[in-house]
């Protein structure tokens, strides 16, 4: 498993450095401050204040990869800068399958500084060691992913444009949550449309780290970094790029750069 010194960013408990993202609006409810699930580890050498002004990237497999062949742009896309972590997403793929893949990409991913979720399925990132993993709506309930993996792994959690939902989230320990879809996406038909004050909103008055997702580009994040996502997440915008998976890391960071929101 990933030691918390390389998830870089990503809430983690098994940091003994652990200090809040952001300090809560006062208007706020105080029962959330004390969570276990809204605290952040930050990387060697990053100060409280630099970690809590950046926007990284959370990076999504395609939903069918050959894993031998996609090593290959994972490499590249993590050659080309900052990233977070690497979801993978195999929703239609057997357990074997997804077992292949994860023990192809989940070294390729950790020995270069990022964390490895994988998507719904808490069963298998337990057994495979992953340091996290992400649910959705329809997915394994909070609860049994948290039961399943433990105190010290990340759990995230998908929340669409409800507020009220991610407060939810917050409140049982997740990890972080996710907000979208903010623009049309190719992958994945949108039940929910957010819009960039919810990020704004979520980043003002909670220390729960928040993921933008749903459609987002070099051409199009500006406003969501600008709005304080922590995380963008994205899938073609990185393996469909046209100049490759790490032209399309890079310019990414270089959006976070020019809003002065770039990691270390």
């Amino acid at each position: 498993m990933l030691t918390s010194a390389l998830v870089r960013g990503l809430p983690t408990h098994r940091n003994e450095r652990y200090c809040g993202r952001r300090r809560r609006d006062r208007h706020a409810e105080p029962h959330h401050q004390d969570l276990p699930g809204q605290r952040l580890t930050f990387p060697a050498g990053i100060t409280r204040d630099e970690a809590r002004a950046t926007t990284r990237l959370y990076l999504i497999t395609p939903p069918a990869l050959d894993p031998d062949r996609f090593a290959k742009d994972l490499e590249a896309a993590l050659a080309g800068g900052d990233v977070a972590c690497l979801q993978l997403r195999l929703k239609d793929a057997g357990d074997d399958e997804i077992r292949r893949a994860t023990r192809i990409l989940q070294p390729i991913a950790q020995e270069r500084g990022a964390a490895f979720i994988m998507n719904d399925r808490p069963d298998l990132a337990a057994e495979l060691e992953c340091d996290g993993v992400h649910v959705g709506e329809e997915d394994t309930p909070y609860a049994e992913a948290r039961r399943l993996l433990g105190p010290d792994r990340i759990v995230g959690v998908t929340c669409g444009d409800s507020r009220h939902r991610a407060v939810v989230a917050a409140d049982a320990g997740a990890d972080y949550v996710a907000f979208g879809a903010f623009f049309p996406s190719g992958t994945k038909a949108a039940k929910h449309r957010a819009q960039p004050d919810l990020l704004r909103d979520w980043s003002e008055t909670t220390v729960v780290p928040c993921v933008a997702i749903g459609g987002i580009t070099q051409a199009n994040c500006g406003p969501l970094v600008e709005a304080g996502a922590d995380f963008l997440s994205v899938i073609g915008a990185i393996w469909s790029y046209p100049r490759g998976p790490r032209a399309a890391v890079s310019e990414f960071n270089d959006v976070f750069a020019r809003y002065g929101r770039a990691a270390a």
